[in-house]
C-alpha cells in the first residue's frame, strides 16, 4: 500500500530523513568506506529486529504510520534507522570512546534514542498499544547500543589483526 493519508507523519518522516542523510553527507568522513556501510547495514537490521519483534507479530506494542498494513512510509520509517547507527559509531571514534567511557556514552546514546520516540510519537508516526509506554523503550535502546558498540569494535579488533597479517 502506498500510504492511507498523506499528512504530518508522512511530512515528519521525510524531514528527517532529509536531515539525517543530509548531515551524514557533510560531516567530515573518519570512517573507512566499509566501516560506514557496515554501520548503515547495522542501523537498519538491528532496527528492523526490534520493530518486527516488539512492534508485530505476538507482542504488536505499537503501530506504525496510519495503519496495522505495511506502506511505502513504513520503509522510509525503516530507513531512519541506518544514519543513527552511523552516527553512534562516528561519534564513538571521534570522541575516542573506552572502556571507561563506554556505559556513558550507550546510556547518553539510549537517551538520545528515547527522545527521536517521544518526537515519533507526538508526530503520530508511531502509535504505543498493549500496556507499551515511552519509558519501555530506554531498555530496548539500551540493548540496541550495548550491541552496537560491541559489534563495532569487534569488527575494529577483526580489522586491525587483518592489518598485521
Amino acid at each position: 500500500m502506498l500510504f492511507e493519508n498523506f499528512d504530518k507523519n508522512e511530512i515528519g518522516i521525510l524531514i528527517m530523513i532529509i536531515i539525517s542523510f543530509s548531515a551524514l553527507w557533510i560531516l567530515p568522513k573518519r570512517l573507512p568506506r566499509s566501516i560506514a556501510l557496515l554501520s548503515l547495514l547495522w542501523g537498519l537490521a538491528s532496527g528492523m529486529l526490534f520493530d518486527f519483534t516488539i512492534g508485530g507479530g505476538q507482542m504488536d506494542f505499537y503501530k506504525v504510520n496510519d495503519s496495522q498494513h505495511y506502506e511505502l512510509f513504513d520503509f522510509f520509517y525503516y530507513v531512519l534507522f541506518t544514519p543513527s547507527s552511523y552516527f553512534f559509531i562516528y561519534f564513538y571514534e571521534t570522541l575516542h570512546i573506552n572502556k571507561k567511557t563506554f556505559i556513558w556514552y550507550v546510556i547518553g546514546w539510549s537517551l538520545v534514542g528515547l527522545g527521536a520516540n517521544w518526537l515519533l510519537t507526538l508526530l503520530d508516526i508511531i502509535h504505543f498499544q498493549n500496556g507499551y509506554v515511552l519509558s519501555y523503550s530506554f531498555t530496548v535502546f539500551l540493548l540496541i547500543q550495548t550491541t552496537t558498540g560491541l559489534y563495532y569494535e569487534l569488527i575494529k579488533s577483526k580489522q586491525i589483526l587483518s592489518k598485521k597479517y
